[in-house]
């Protein structure tokens, strides 16, 4: 059984925040010290890393569901919790992300090369973070956000200069064991090889690999036998090889119409006609096999294809076939355009973007005006609804950031709906503009008399005789009349 997978859909989740603490400092004479309450964690992030030393993405199709670590919630004396664990999972060079409808997420080519597959959730602040001149003391904290997570697909796409295409059993197997140290399985049946294998090729002072793709039949780009399984393997190739296999003993078969197969299959795949051909007439050892290399050569170089001669039994022509590729590798490579230096690019938000939307929708209960950006959304996933002050402080953001504004444009009235977030996870409410929530019930909103120092009776009774004295003042010097 093949211990090689190169497609697994992989499930992820990141880790959620931690929630913050609502924390008031007490010590002896001194009952309410003012807010200490720490920030939460902020969840591990699932993170996938090119490792040269990975070539199979094998772990990932036994084990498919992968979640990274929360982080802890904020505890009181100002303490934060701890940051969750990031998940580091390490990926084949060449491994393509994808989302479940087969949108390209990330190429991931190279040592080192990082995705982000799902994001962790910000900790929420605690108490001591919320307070300000205006909130001494805030009695709530914050929640940690939910970590994203979903479905990704993988997919192993091998990096290699150089692709051996052709039929089973035409010898690629053969020929890459004898041109480097590769050591694929070997036998005289169709379909030895299950996997693509990889060979290390040195030709004077170019090093190039060398990649032998499973046998292609017929039919193969519709995903008949395994050709659609290891298509995708020749994509990243520059070079491809036809192996065409001068000795075969099936009747229906010569070396001319296999290479018209191949490359009919290579056509219907797509995105491969730029790469350039180099045949290879193999097993011309067999008396047979030579003469007709022979007798098909000049019709091959006829068609423009480079044709060299081959055996990796007796070892013909196997220099000649490594420099060879050594000169068309190192011209593809000259082809490439250098990679430019890495440029930021600063795309600043327009004047006029206020970082959120408003519209009116229909919805199963009747129309709702809806609130769609990253900040009022966040806002209500960290928002204890069941902390009446919590609820305020969410009222002053929203009013700060203009989303009342917005809604008397858009012709809210009150009590209409409003729904902030995404139609499978929404906060639905009856609108009241300018309602008195949590904070207001202290007092005036973002005050809090717990704080304030009391006063002497004394104060108190002078302060009202001052009260009753003014009232009294201002309803004698009343004129109804004028």
């Amino acid at each position: 059984m093949t211990t090689f997978v190169d497609r697994v859909e992989l499930h992820v989740a990141a880790g959620n925040g931690g929630h913050g603490c609502a924390s008031v400092h007490r010590e002896k004479f001194k009952p309410l010290g003012g807010p200490d309450g720490g920030n939460g964690g902020r969840g591990g992030d699932v993170v996938l890393v090119v490792d040269q030393s990975v070539t199979t993405l094998l772990d990932y199709h036994h084990v498919p569901h992968r979640r990274a670590t929360n982080g802890k919630p904020g505890e009181g004396g100002n303490r934060s919790g701890k940051d969750g664990q990031d998940l580091v999972l390490p990926v084949p060079d060449g491994t393509v992300v994808l989302d479940k409808d087969g949108e390209v997420l990330a190429d991931l080519v190279g040592q080192g090369t990082t995705y982000v597959a799902a994001q962790g959730g910000r900790g929420g602040l605690g108490n001591a973070a919320l307070a300000s001149a205006r909130r001494k003391a805030p009695g709530f904290a914050l929640l940690g956000e939910p970590g994203t997570g979903g479905d990704v697909v993988l997919e192993l796409k091998t990096v290699a200069d150089v692709a051996l295409v052709g039929y089973p059993s035409a010898g690629k197997s053969s020929l890459i064991s004898v041109l480097s140290a590769a050591r694929p399985k070997i036998a005289d049946y169709p379909f030895t090889t299950l996997v693509p294998n990889l060979g290390v090729v040195t030709a004077g002072s170019t090093v190039f690999t060398v990649a032998d793709v499973p046998g292609l039949i017929p039919g193969a780009s519709q995903g008949r036998g395994l050709g659609l399984e290891f298509l995708r393997h020749v994509e990243r190739c520059s070079v491809l090889v036809h192996v065409l296999d001068t000795a075969t003993l099936e009747s229906d078969r010569d070396p001319l119409s296999d290479l018209d197969v191949i490359e009919e299959e290579l056509k219907e795949y797509g995105g491969l006609a730029d790469r350039p051909r180099l045949v290879v007439l193999n097993k011309v050892d067999i008396p047979d096999g030579r003469e007709l290399a022979e007798m098909i050569k000049p019709d091959l170089e006829a068609r423009g294809y480079r044709v060299l001669e081959a055996s990796a039994v007796a070892h013909i022509g196997l220099k000649e076939l490594s420099f060879a590729l050594a000169e068309i590798v190192a011209e593809a490579r000259a082809r490439k355009p250098r990679e430019e230096a890495t440029r930021v690019v600063i795309r600043p938000k327009a004047v006029d973007d206020a970082g959120f939307t408003v519209a009116l929708e229909d919805g199963e209960d009747g129309s709702v005006y809806r609130v769609r950006g990253e900040k009022p959304e966040r806002w209500v996933r960290q928002t204890d609804f069941n902390n009446d002050e919590a609820v305020g402080y969410l009222a002053d953001r929203l009013n700060r950031l203009g989303v009342e504004d917005e809604l008397l444009k858009a012709g809210a009235r009150p009590g209409d709906g409003v729904a902030i977030g995404p139609e499978d996870n929404a906060v639905v409410f009856d609108w009241e503009p300018s309602m008195a929530a949590g904070a207001e019930m202290l007092g005036r909103r973002g005050e809090d008399h717990r704080l304030e120092e009391p006063r002497p009776a004394a104060q108190r009774r002078r302060d009202r005789d001052t009260e009753r004295d003014e009232a009294a003042r201002e309803f004698k010097d009343f004129d109804p009349f004028n």
